[in-house]
């Protein structure tokens, strides 16, 4: 099983080769290698049979010869992710501001939020869990989640006044830095870097589960870990940098998906797993802003 979201998605480890193209796929400031690393050529992670054997990247490429994606057809190109991760967001967006502008701040609509959350959640499972992307689950996903964001924010906004515009720029600034750091080759996406990295995340989620139910029993007063003082300003920048680092995950799978000639509908597996990555990102930079808003 392989990951490179918080939803563990099928698509980033394999127990046959690690993460797609780790050790040997190209990265910036790397060099391409043979078929043996290729994900797409032989021992293909995407499907039973292999229809990669004949990829024509695996056939031509020499060791240490720049990545070039195949010029055959049908092929996942930048613009392929670009299109698609727009289309992702975009519904994000479109369904956050109408929750907005339609749901007024009650406990109706947060038990609306609550709802939508878990359906968006069980959405992404079904996807995570499929053998190929389907784009009606993933839209799905993205209204969904859309209308959880929209509720979640402007019930901060109400509190604290602009939290979500910064918690946008946040997000935006994190996406960026962070896309710039991979590019710059200053983070290797290596098998030991993602093993690690999830492990981290995994005793993260399990941490934050725990808290979750002591809390709920009454337990842990005033959210636990999750409070509005600093040690919650700390699990924050904590869950961010977790978030950083499924960033880094998604680009080393756009890159190698790209590299190795994955098939055209791939796009829609980045476009998920960026969604829920940025998705991530901002709910926690919200989260920070208002703990950072009621210290002032």
């Amino acid at each position: 099983m392989r990951s490179s979201n918080p939803v563990f998605s099928r698509r980033g480890f394999s127990r046959d080769n690690g993460y797609a193209g780790f050790n040997t796929a190209p990265q910036a400031g790397g060099a391409a290698v043979g078929t043996q690393g290729n994900p797409y050529a032989q021992g293909n992670p995407y499907a039973g049979g292999n229809p990669y054997a004949q990829n024509p990247y695996a056939q031509q490429t020499q060791y240490g010869a720049p990545p070039q994606a195949p010029a055959t057809t049908g092929r996942m190109t930048m613009d392929d992710v670009v299109m698609r991760s727009a289309m992702t967001l975009g519904t994000v967006a479109v369904g956050a501001v109408l929750a907005w502008a339609l749901l007024p701040v009650s406990s109706t609509s947060f038990g609306l939020a609550f709802g939508s959350a878990l359906v968006a959640f069980v959405l992404a499972m079904v996807q995570s869990f499929k053998r190929t992307p389907s784009p009606a689950l993933i839209l799905g996903y993205a209204a969904f989640e859309g209308v959880f964001l929209g509720v979640i924010s402007e019930m901060y906004n109400a509190q604290w006044h602009g939290a979500p515009f910064e918690a946008v720029l946040g997000t935006m600034a994190v996406s960026g830095a962070t896309l710039l750091v991979y590019k710059a080759g200053w983070i290797r996406v290596t098998a030991r870097y993602a093993r690690i990295g999830m492990s981290i995340a995994i005793a993260f989620l399990v941490v934050m589960a725990v808290n979750l139910l002591l809390v709920a029993f009454g337990v842990a007063p005033d959210g636990g870990l999750r409070s509005m003082g600093p040690l919650g300003a700390l699990v924050g920048v904590v869950a961010i940098l977790l978030g950083a680092f499924f960033l880094t995950l998604d680009f080393k799978q756009i890159e190698d998906g790209i590299a190795y000639g994955a098939p055209r509908e791939e796009a829609w597996l980045a476009a998920f797993g960026l969604t829920m990555t940025l998705v991530w990102i901002y709910v926690e930079m919200l989260r920070l802003v208002a703990i950072f808003s009621s210290n002032d």
